[in-house]
């Protein structure tokens, strides 16, 4: 991969990454409730779950995965049913925003991650986006290691880059909810924008 090329793959992974979408979507309905750090191992595993979909994609791998059409219809509904579900207990949640930050325990780090890594794999624009993209950045029939470790490199840093300047802005918000009505407001919106997520990604084929 040439230096123009390399330039180019991390400006198309970090537009790629802030498009609207079930993982933007948690990325913004989290930061909301909790506060930007708490979206790092959220963010983190969305992007290890882009870069497994990318090394296949070098291997040749996902053209095999279109032919799963069942199996990945499931992944996606358990993906979808799960976002509904976290949106739930968004609109649910305590109206102490202070309750709700966390103690970024090692449980809910990994949770988080688990989260994170799931809403990825089960987005199908996320495969279809390696698949193909991929060839124009790259020749896939010459790749070596060290193309495929380069690419890993930059896909960790425009998505990581992405999702947490949305995440920042996010929190920013939570700075206007200050009230109990409020932050109920803020609780039920983030919520929806989950449920609403969850939605999206199950329509989607």
């Amino acid at each position: 991969m040439t230096l123009e090329s390399a330039i180019s793959f991390l400006a198309a992974v970090f537009i790629f990454g802030i498009t609207p979408g079930p993982g933007v979507f948690a990325i913004l309905a989290r930061a909301l409730v909790n506060g930007a750090g708490s979206c790092f191992t959220l963010a983190l595993g969305m992007t290890v779950s882009d870069i497994v979909y990318l090394v296949a994609a070098c291997f040749g791998l996902a053209a095999m995965a279109t032919h799963w059409g069942d199996a990945f219809t499931v992944v996606r509904i358990v993906g979808a049913a799960y976002l509904i579900y976290l949106g739930w207990k968004m609109w649910n949640a305590p109206l102490d925003l202070e309750a709700v930050e966390g103690k970024g325990s090692r449980s809910g780090l990994v949770l988080g991650f688990m989260q994170g890594f799931l809403i990825s794999a089960s987005n199908p624009k996320v495969i279809l986006f390696y698949i193909a993209f991929l060839p124009t950045f790259m020749d896939l029939s010459v790749l070596d290691g060290g193309d495929i470790l380069l690419a890993s490199a930059l896909t960790l840093v425009g998505l990581m880059l992405g999702l947490m300047m949305i995440a920042i802005f996010a929190a920013k918000a939570r700075s206007f909810f200050q009230s109990e009505a409020a932050v109920k407001k803020l609780n039920r919106s983030a919520g929806s924008i989950m449920v609403a997520a969850g939605a999206y990604l199950a329509s989607r084929h």
